[in-house]
């Protein structure tokens, strides 16, 4: 059985994974007609492309492809690869005389565990494309999830290594899945006890604020959920705020002045309806369980 992005019948995903350098990024794939999409960003310190255009009053509604990068904001680079390839298959929103593929993209920062001068670019970012399938999608330390860290409230010598994860649920008839990568200043918890899972020890709640010595600009939680389930793109939107909640239940402390964090929630629109409160609840624990699971495929690695 799939338990990952990909149980969703339309979406692919690619991987360019450099374990040398510990970096990589991946990408998201819709349908060649797109999917209905929105996303919405927490923290002062995110790392970005097109992430205005995903707002319910702009005009585009659907979008090609996510990509999700390492190499902080060098790494936006990689989508450029992602559109060529996207153009080359025919793929993107007719302006009448192109195509151009809409490819929104968000970043994280793993300068500082491998090689800080190797960051996914354009060439990546197509290799990505070009391999991405309907399989199960690979987990932990993968693509995006290559170099992240969680656990840096005491500084990045005390990280942990965290990675890429996905999980799945279904609801009304419906799928329902995220994939997700931490690399957060906070711990990972448990989603049903609140045990620390990954991160320093006695650094639960107000004890965090003690001693922090994080990086700025240096953490970021990352988060693509995709569903079958029709959603308008203000439906899309509501649900990529709920993904933040999904986030704050497994990362203690979360969405911290020092973290930029990013949820994006595609729809391919060929499922049945479901209500979206429902809906709400199965993204809040998908996310959260993908991020323990990138966590858990990490440890494996």
């Amino acid at each position: 059985m799939n338990g990952t992005l990909t149980a969703v019948a339309g979406i692919e995903v690619g991987h360019h994974t450099d374990l040398a350098a510990r970096t990589g990024c991946t990408v998201v794939l819709a349908p060649p007609d797109g999917c209905v999409a929105s996303g919405f960003v927490l923290g002062p310190a995110p790392g970005s492309r097109e992430s205005v255009l995903l707002t319910p009053d702009r005009t585009v509604d659907r979008v090609h492809a996510v990509l999700l990068s390492g190499g902080s904001a060098f790494g936006l680079a990689a989508a450029d690869g992602v559109m060529r390839w996207l153009e080359e298959q025919g793929r993107g929103f007719d302006t009448g005389v192109a195509r151009v593929p809409i490819v929104p993209a968000a970043v994280l920062y793993d300068l500082a565990v491998g090689s800080p001068s190797v960051r996914p670019g354009a060439a990546d970012g197509y290799a990505a494309a070009a391999a991405a399938s309907a399989a199960p999608v690979a987990m932990g330390r993968v693509g995006a999830g290559t170099g992240a860290t969680v656990g840096k409230l005491r500084g990045p010598e005390r990280a942990v290594a965290s990675g890429l994860g996905c999980h799945v649920e279904r609801v009304g008839g419906a799928t329902v899945a995220a994939l997700a990568v931490s690399n957060a200043v906070g711990n990972l918890v448990d989603p049903d006890t609140g045990a620390l899972l990954a991160g320093v020890p006695g650094t639960l709640g107000m004890a965090a604020a003690e001693g922090f010595a994080a990086m700025p600009g240096a953490n970021t939680t990352l988060v693509v959920v995709a569903t079958d389930a029709p959603l308008t793109k203000s439906e899309a939107r509501a649900l990529s705020q709920s993904a933040h909640i999904g986030i704050a239940r497994v990362t203690r402390p979360s969405h911290t002045p020092l973290d930029g964090d990013s949820a994006f929630v595609l729809s391919t629109c060929r499922g049945p309806t479901v209500p979206l409160a429902t809906l709400s609840i199965a993204v809040q624990e998908v996310v959260a369980r993908a991020l323990v699971a990138g966590w858990r495929a990490a440890l494996a690695d």
